[in-house]
């Protein structure tokens, strides 16, 4: 018995999924980035969790999650790497001791700081490698995307 999906449903998933072509999209970004990055002794994620933690008031744990659209695992490991190196701290939550404030230290906004330019840079050279008018469009794709409503389980 020939179970083997046949080469055009192959070719069609490949060509048309949005899922396929965002994930391949952002692997291949995230990796530019991240030697971008290098230089600064960050990774993209990194970079990422301290622009948002950079505010006045920082983030808990759960709103950075959803900001980075990331489970919180996964933020909990991201946080790990940039505490060790006293990018960031942690405190409680006035209202909810039992939640975290993230918070940037001095460090981490001298971090930023340097990997700002980087950013801008490779953003720019990015966008330029571009056809006219990608940018905009692009965005506003991944924008409408990343809202569109997600089926109850």
């Amino acid at each position: 018995m020939d179970d083997a999906i046949p080469a055009k449903t192959v070719r069609e998933v490949r060509d048309a999924c949005l899922c396929l072509a965002a994930q391949r999209a952002a692997r291949r970004l995230a990796r530019r980035f991240d030697r971008a990055f290098r230089p600064a002794g960050l990774t993209n994620g990194q970079f990422s969790a301290l622009m948002f933690t950079a505010g006045a008031e920082g983030p808990t744990l759960g709103r950075l999650a959803e900001l980075l659209c990331m489970d919180r695992t996964t933020v909990t490991a991201l946080l790990k790497a940039l505490r060790r190196r006293g990018l960031i701290e942690a405190g409680p939550v006035d209202e909810d001791r039992r939640q975290r404030r993230i918070a940037i230290t001095r460090a981490g906004r001298i971090a930023l700081a340097a990997a700002l330019p980087i950013w801008r840079r490779e953003h720019a050279e990015l966008e330029a490698s571009l056809p006219p008018g990608a940018p905009p469009q692009g965005r506003a794709l991944l924008g409408a995307l990343a809202q569109a409503p997600l089926p109850e389980c």
